[in-house]
Parts: C-alpha cells; structure tokens; sequence
C-alpha cells in the first residue's frame, strides 16, 4: 500500500481496496528546484466517513542522504466538482443542477515532497536548533510521521492549490509559493502540540465545529444555488449568530466571502476549461443578470469575464 493511500486509510479510519477508488482527477509534476507534487481526486462514495487529515511524514536513512525526503500530505472532502471535463455537460446548459448527474462529492489528496537541498535555505545560522531546524536541515536521526491539525489557513491555501487557473510558469511560481506557506503551518505545528483554542468558546464542543464544517459542505454543494444564513443555519441545526462567528475562526472568512470566492473560482473553471458562454455561466452559479456576475467576477479576479475568455 502507498503512502497516497496511507492518508486515506487515515482519514477514513479503516483500510480501502483499491477497486473501491473511482479516480476523477491524476495530477503529478515537478516544480524545477522546488517541490514535487500530486494532487488525485477521487469519487466519494456516500457510505464513507471521511475526516479532513494533514500529515508531515518525515524519511531519513543513515549513511544515504539521497534517499531523504519531507513530505506534507493533506485529504479533504466536501468538494463538488463536474466530471465532465471536455465537453459541456447535458445538465449543466439547462441549468438543472439540481438533477446534473455529473456533479460528484469529491476526496481530494495532496502530497508535496521537499529535498533537503530545498529545505536547508530556510534554516538559520543558531548554534542550538529547535525540532523544526533539526527537521528542515535533517539532523534529526530516526524518521517518524506526525498528524497535522487542518486550520483556517492551512485550509484556504490548499483550496486555492486545487482551485487556481494558472499555467505554465506561472503556475510553478504559484505551486512553490503556496507549498511555502503549507510548509510553514506545518513547521509551526512542529514547535508544539498545543491544541487550538478558539475565542468563541462553543467551538470546544466537538459537536458546534462539526456543525460548522458540514455548513462548509453545504455551500460547495450549493455552488450554483444561493443559500441565505438562515436557511443553512437549519440544515445544519445552529444558531445563526453561531454559525457566522463559528465560521469565521474556523475558515478564516466569513461566509459571504467565502462563498463568493468559490462562485468565481468555479465560474474561472467553467469559462476557461470548459469553455461555457458568460451568459451560460451567470445562469448556473445562480445570478439574476450578467451584469451583477460580471461585476463580481471583475471585483473577485480583476478582469471582467469576457477579458478571461480571450486569453
């Protein structure tokens, strides 16, 4: 069993056969210099239990410095995405969403592997190294795996690695950018174990954050299909005012904006990879005209969504 599938058995709490894994995506590059990295997305199928799960896996081999390696593994789910990639989907273009039978639950997998050649460049010159000096610079003499806590951030970075639309140069420079960050979050988790204390103090009850993580789902699965707060407060049985502050620690942003992000996000996706008309895609993400879509296209992005189709 590979490491990719180690991440899984993770956060599914139990072992998968490889039959059962219905792959929609396969992504595996190189950034020159930098980081290697995969990205797989794979169907989710309704009976699993799956919780969103980073990990820091660190390899060391005596006597084989070659063979070291860091790597950072992420799975997160609630993602909802159009298998139909090169052709417009049927469903899609008579903006029956609801019914497109395209559309699938996703588990997405990340895994980012650094070199110590790479990493040594963020160690400093202190003669006494702490556990993420001894890590980066490869002191530390036995290998060991640790689980990362998924916050806020850690999540908005990944999901702008599974969301953006560059190409080319550019796209390596946003891929070793966003991997820093990653990296950073992860070394920060290094320094201690303290777990995360949260200034809204219902957030402690497991029960309130697993409200607020499935109203997260809820809107992904509602991409094109506005839901105002309070209807997803009653889907997801908590009080509004606990829904907002909730979401906002744990996301980082509000759900308005959060919200509007993975729309253009998605819009991106639909004009440029799939290559739907701006009045087609003003209709599936839910606008009553194309002016207030291009308007938030323009103000999410900064170009206007006819500019993005000419590229």
């Amino acid at each position: 069993m590979n490491l990719q599938t180690d991440i899984l058995t993770i956060a599914h709490n139990q072992a998968f056969l490889h039959n059962e894994l219905d792959v929609l995506q396969d992504i595996d590059r190189t950034v020159p210099g930098s980081v290697h990295y995969s990205i797989k997305r794979y169907r989710r199928e309704t009976q699993w239990n799956m919780e969103d799960t980073g990990m820091l896996v660190y390899h060391y081999e005596k006597n084989n410095p070659g063979a070291h390696y860091l790597e950072l593994k992420f799975c997160v789910t609630g993602n909802v995405y159009c298998r139909e990639k090169q052709s417009e989907c049927n469903f899609c273009k008579l903006n029956a969403s609801k019914n497109c039978i395209e559309k699938v639950n996703s588990v997405d997998v990340l895994s980012f592997s650094f070199k110590p050649t790479y990493l040594t460049q963020f160690v400093g010159s202190k003669k006494q190294l702490n556990i993420s000096d001894e890590v980066l610079a490869f002191t530390h003499t036995t290998s060991f795996s640790k689980t990362l806590p998924l916050c806020g951030k850690t999540r908005m970075a990944i999901e702008a690695l599974l969301n953006h639309t560059y190409t080319d140069t550019l796209e390596n420079i946003f891929i070793n950018a966003q991997t820093q960050i990653l990296l950073l979050y992860s070394m920060d988790c290094m320094l201690g174990d303290k777990e995360e204390v949260f200034q809204c103090k219902f957030l402690a009850n497991e029960a309130d954050r697993d409200k607020i993580t499935k109203a997260r789902e809820v809107l992904l699965q509602h991409i094109g299909e506005p839901l105002t707060i309070k209807e997803l407060s009653r889907k997801v049985a908590i009080n509004e005012c606990y829904l907002k502050k909730g979401f906002k620690e744990m996301f980082g942003t509000t759900i308005f904006d959060f919200y509007q992000s993975q729309r253009m996000e998605h819009a991106k996706y639909l004009l440029y990879e799939k290559g739907l008309s701006v009045t087609e895609v003003s209709m599936l993400l839910g606008y009553s005209s194309i002016s207030h879509f291009s308007t938030a296209f323009k103000k999410h992005t900064g170009i206007k969504p006819c500019e993005l189709l000419l590229r």
